[in-house]
């Protein structure tokens, strides 16, 4: 059986559902027109000054709360991998504003054309192989082929760290001090790096990493989320 004959015996049998409110739609991982336009919320987020001093800036595509987190949730703790699909719509339906944004901040409107490489948020490699990949990465590879810009390992995590979730920033900050450090080999100094993570929750982590890139040679660090719980 070919996959496209699969994929038609797959959604006569299991019809494919809006991820936010169930109303059946056309293809496997579709949402419906309305879910998928509350669900964009593209904007800038708010740094502090010692994340304005190696962030150029930072943007997000979404809130965290809704669809969207239990995609991302399903992606990471389940490995529900199949929810890549809904990520996906959910990035190109996204792209436009994120485009008319990054021309409203100044430079390229297309990210291809404004950094060098992407770097996406390292995992420990005991958490990686423990997982099997890197959400941020498969959450951003597609879209990044789309933009024209490359995906490189860039960071390592080099030292273990508990989840970030539940601890204050202070919290934050002690445990992912001295967490990361530049790739062996890695093609750095005088690149513009776009840094991806699934989550901006405080900027705690996007913080480490900049300042990682920064001293290793990086002439600017942005950063690019899939979603946030930051209100501004």
């Amino acid at each position: 059986m070919g996959a496209g004959a699969l994929e038609a015996l797959l959604s006569l049998l299991f019809p494919p559902r809006c991820p936010a409110c169930g109303r059946y739609v056309e293809t496997r991982g579709g949402w419906c027109h309305p879910c998928l336009h509350a669900a964009i919320r593209v904007r800038r987020l708010a740094l502090t000054p010692m994340q304005r001093s190696v962030l150029a800036a930072a943007w997000t595509l979404g809130s965290y709360e809704g669809a969207l987190r239990d995609l991302v949730r399903a992606l990471k703790y389940q490995g529900r991998t199949e929810h890549l699909r809904a990520i996906a719509v959910f990035l190109r339906a996204a792209s436009p504003a994120l485009r008319r944004l990054l021309q409203e901040d100044g430079g390229a409107r297309l990210p291809g054309a404004r950094f060098d490489a992407a770097v996406a948020v390292p995992l420990h490699a005991a958490r990686e192989r423990q997982r099997g990949f890197n959400q941020t990465e498969r959450i951003f590879a597609s879209w990044l082929a789309d933009e024209g810009l490359a995906m490189e390992r860039l960071l390592v995590r080099v030292k273990e760290t508990r989840p970030q979730y539940g601890l204050s920033r202070e919290e934050r900050a002690r445990n992912l001090m001295n967490a990361f450090a530049p790739a062996a080999g890695a093609a750095i100094r005088g690149r513009r790096i776009l840094l991806l993570d699934d989550i901006f929750t405080t900027g705690t982590t996007a913080l480490h990493c900049a300042e990682v890139l920064r001293r290793a040679g990086a002439v600017q660090v942005a950063v690019l989320t899939l979603a946030s719980g930051q209100n501004s």
